[in-house]
C-alpha cells in the first residue's frame, strides 16, 4: 500500500510550467511553399529550419500545439536509446550504426546551439547517461553494448555501481548526453518561427492529401493547403497512400509520475536494461526539484488496468527515494518500427512531395529533431548523409519479416478477441469517473460516468479497421488494441490511425 494519493488527473508538469501561444483555428483556403502537419518537435522545429530559409510555413495541429507526446516526454537529448547499437550492428552493420548514433549527436548539437544561439531559458544542462541493471542475465548484454560502443568510438565506462540509492549489478555510462524543458525550447521556436511569418494553426485537423498542380492538405473543416511540400510530422501519419504504416510499426504506452523527494538528485538520466522499465531524472518546478520516474511500457489498449501501471512507479519511487509528494503524473504513446529505426523521408518510394517522420520508439528529442533536419535539407535540395538510413521504403528482412508476422497476428488475436468476448455487465452500479462495456440492443456499447453521473456512451469498434476498444482508467480514454487509435471518453480521435470518432450511442 502506498501512501501518497496520486494526482486524480493525468498533467505533465512541462504544461504546467509555462504558457504556450494560441492560434486560431484555419478559416480559409490557403497557398504556402511547405504545410507541416502536426505541432510536437518535428513539426515545430522543421518549420523554424525552413522559415530561416524564407519559405512560407504553415503549421496545423489537431488540438493544441505541443500536447501531444513531444508535451509528455521525459526530455531526455541523448544519443543512449537502450540496448540498441549491439543490435544495429548486427542487423545493419557497424557503418549504418554509426550513422544513427552520429545523428542522435548531431541533434543534440542543434539543440544545444540553438539555446545559445536564441538565449532560451529552458533548463538546459549536461548529464551522463546510465543503462543499468541489477539482473544477472543482462551483465553480458551490457557487456556487448559496450562492445557496440568501443567499435562505434562512443566514450562510455562500464561500472558496477552508479549515483542512486537502488539495486545495480552493473551499468553502462554514456558521456555527455544532455537533457531540457521541452516546451520551454520549443516555446522559442515557435516564437521565432512567428517572426519569420510562419501560420499556425490550431483544432485544424488534416484529413487527406490531394493533388492537382501542387499536393494540397484537405482539413476535416474542407479548407485546402496548397503546397510545394508536405510535411506529415502527426505522429501517427494521417496519410498512408497504401504504405500501411498501422501494419509497419507498433504503439506503446509508458508512464511518468513526478515526486519531491527529501533527498537531493544526485545528477545524471537513468534506464534500465530489463523490464519492467524504469527511467528516472530531475527537473525544476517552480524553484522544485522534481524527481521523473517512468516506464510501465505496454502495447496500446492491451494488459491490466492503466492505473496499475502508475501505481507501479508510485511503489518504486517510494521505495527508493524518500518520497515528500506525488506532485503529476502523466503518459505517453510511442510508436515503434518494424526494425526499430524511424521512418524519415517521402511517404512512398515515388511521392517525393509528401515526407514523413514517424516511429521514434521513445526517443523523441533527438529522433524527432533529426528528422526535422533531413526532411528540410531534403525539401531545400541539400545533401543529407542520413536520408538512406531512415528511407521508409528500406526493407531489412531481419528482423523486419519476424516482426511484421507478429504485431500483425497479434492484431488478428486482438481483433478476434473482441468480436468474441461477452460482457454481462450492466450500468446499475456503475460508479462516477468510471466506465464499462454493456450491450445495448445487441451492440457492444462503452460507457463512461462522469464526476456529475452524466452518462457518455460510444460505440466500442474502432473507425480503423473494427477492432474494440478497451477503457484507459489511467487517463479516461477508449484505446484500440490492435494499432494503437485512441477516443476520449465522447468519442472524438485523440490518436490515429483512426480518422473518424467513434459513433455516440444512446440507452434507449
Amino acid at each position: 500500500m502506498t501512501d501518497f494519493q496520486l494526482p486524480k488527473f493525468p498533467e505533465p508538469s512541462w504544461r504546467d510550467t509555462v504558457k504556450l501561444p494560441s492560434f486560431p483555428s484555419i478559416k480559409e483556403n490557403v497557398e504556402a511553399d511547405v504545410g507541416i502537419v502536426g505541432g510536437g518537435i518535428t513539426g515545430i522545429t522543421a518549420a523554424y529550419l525552413l522559415s530561416k530559409q524564407n519559405k512560407k510555413v504553415v503549421l496545423l495541429d489537431a488540438g493544441e500545439l505541443l500536447n501531444g507526446t513531444t508535451g509528455h516526454t521525459t526530455a531526455k537529448i541523448t544519443a543512449q536509446h537502450g540496448l540498441i547499437y549491439d543490435e544495429f550492428i548486427s542487423h545493419f552493420g557497424i557503418e549504418k550504426a554509426s550513422l544513427y548514433y552520429e545523428a542522435a549527436t548531431e541533434a543534440k548539437k542543434f539543440i544545444e546551439e540553438t539555446v545559445s544561439e536564441l538565449g532560451i531559458e529552458c533548463d538546459f544542462n549536461q548529464e551522463d547517461a546510465y543503462i543499468y541493471t541489477n539482473s544477472d542475465s543482462y551483465i553480458l548484454q551490457l557487456q556487448k553494448e559496450k562492445k557496440a560502443y568501443d567499435e562505434i568510438g562512443i566514450k562510455s565506462e562500464l561500472v558496477d555501481e552508479i549515483p542512486l540509492n537502488i539495486p545495480v549489478k552493473s551499468a553502462l555510462i554514456m558521456k555527455n548526453q544532455a537533457q531540457f524543458h521541452p516546451l520551454k525550447f520549443l516555446k522559442a521556436l515557435v516564437e521565432a518561427c512567428v517572426k519569420n511569418g510562419v501560420q499556425f494553426f490550431e483544432n485544424t485537423t488534416a484529413v487527406d492529401i490531394e493533388y492537382n498542380k501542387e499536393p494540397a492538405i484537405l482539413t476535416r473543416e474542407g479548407k485546402r493547403i496548397t503546397c510545394n511540400h508536405i510535411i506529415v510530422a502527426s505522429h501517427f501519419p494521417f496519410y498512408d497512400k497504401q504504405s500501411f504504416y498501422f501494419s509497419r510499426m507498433y504503439p506503446e504506452r509508458s508512464y511518468v509520475v513526478a515526486v519531491t523527494s527529501d533527498e537531493k538528485y544526485p545528477g545524471g538520466m537513468y534506464i534500465n536494461a530489463e523490464s519492467p522499465t524504469r527511467s528516472i531524472r530531475s527537473t525544476k518546478d517552480d524553484g522544485k526539484e522534481l524527481w521523473l520516474i517512468g516506464g510501465e511500457n505496454h502495447k496500446t489498449g492491451q494488459g491490466k488496468s492503466t492505473m496499475d501501471h502508475y501505481e507501479a512507479l508510485q511503489k518504486f519511487a517510494e521505495d527508493h527515494f524518500h518520497v515528500q509528494q506525488m506532485e503529476y503524473r502523466w503518459s505517453a504513446q510511442d510508436l515503434t518500427t518494424l526494425d526499430k529505426m524511424p521512418y524519415i523521408g517521402p511517404i512512398t518510394e515515388n511521392e517525393e512531395a509528401v515526407l514523413v517522420a514517424t516511429g521514434f520508439r521513445k526517443w523523441g528529442m533527438t529522433n524527432g529533431t533529426i528528422a526535422a533536419k533531413v526532411l528540410t535539407d531534403r525539401i531545400l535540395n541539400e545533401e543529407n548523409k542520413y536520408q538512406e538510413l531512415y528511407s521508409p521504403s528500406r526493407f531489412q528482412a531481419d528482423p523486419a519479416v519476424k516482426k511484421f508476422m507478429e504485431i500483425n497476428a497479434d492484431v488478428a488475436k486482438h481483433l478476434i478477441k473482441g468480436k468474441l468476448e461477452y460482457t454481462g455487465s450492466n450500468i446499475d452500479n456503475l460508479k462516477a469517473d468510471d466506465a464499462t462495456v454493456i450491450r445495448v440492443k445487441g451492440k457492444r456499447t462503452g460507457v463512461y460516468k462522469d464526476s456529475e453521473e452524466k452518462l457518455h456512451m460510444v460505440d466500442t469498434t474502432c473507425t480503423h479497421l473494427g477492432c474494440e476498444v478497451k477503457w484507459n482508467s489511467g487517463d479516461r480514454t477508449w484505446d484500440c488494441p490492435c494499432h494503437g487509435s485512441r477516443f476520449s471518453y465522447t468519442g472524438d480521435v485523440i490518436e490515429g490511425p483512426a480518422k473518424k470518432p467513434l459513433p455516440k450511442r444512446e440507452i434507449n
